[in-house]
């Protein structure tokens, strides 16, 4: 891949960082067709198993664009692709992240703070509520739920550990099941 078609993949993420506002994931349709359709980089089939298999890594959601970029480039095309979409969303969030702390005692900060409060709050107990959906109806799954909200909230247990606890509960469950 030459310097300039570099460039444009740079740019062209950097353009879908702006637009972004549901996580990078959101902007995979454009990604799509201007790696695929557009520039014939990658087919149907490597730009899908590599939105799969980081998304099945562990990690942050937005490792899929540097797989793409690596499929697309190699080393080059991933810090290509990472470096649009992270850069905007990185220095917008430093930028209002210190006006914020410089103006805390303002009204209209106070206000946002506050308001935004109960909706993160919400948002958690939503996706909380969705991750749990498989073990609704399942009293046994729902004790463990329930359990480790409260070690959560009432200890200071790591929730990692909770989670390890959780992994081996179903692990054992499944294996004699």
């Amino acid at each position: 891949m030459s310097a300039a078609e570099l460039w444009g993949l740079f740019n062209h993420f950097l353009m879908l960082s702006l637009l972004a506002v549901g996580g990078a994931i959101t902007t995979a349709p454009d990604m799509h067709r201007f790696l695929v359709t557009e520039h014939h980089w990658l087919t149907d089939a490597q730009f899908n198993a590599s939105i799969a298999i980081a998304q099945a890594a562990p990690g942050p959601n937005v490792l899929f664009v540097a797989v793409l970029g690596w499929n697309t480039a190699g080393a080059w095309g991933a810090f290509a692709t990472m470096a649009g979409i992270l850069l905007p969303s990185t220095v917008v969030s430093l930028w209002a992240t210190r006006w914020a702390a410089k103006h805390r005692e303002s009204r209209g900060v106070r206000a946002f703070t506050s308001g935004m409060a109960p909706i993160t709050l919400g948002l958690i107990v939503a996706t909380g509520w969705l991750l749990t959906a498989p073990t609704h109806g399942h009293a046994v799954s729902m004790a463990l739920v329930a359990a480790t909200v409260v070690l959560t909230l009432r200890t200071k247990i790591s929730p990692m550990w909770l989670v390890a606890g959780g992994a081996l509960v179903g692990g054992f469950s499944s294996f004699f099941a």
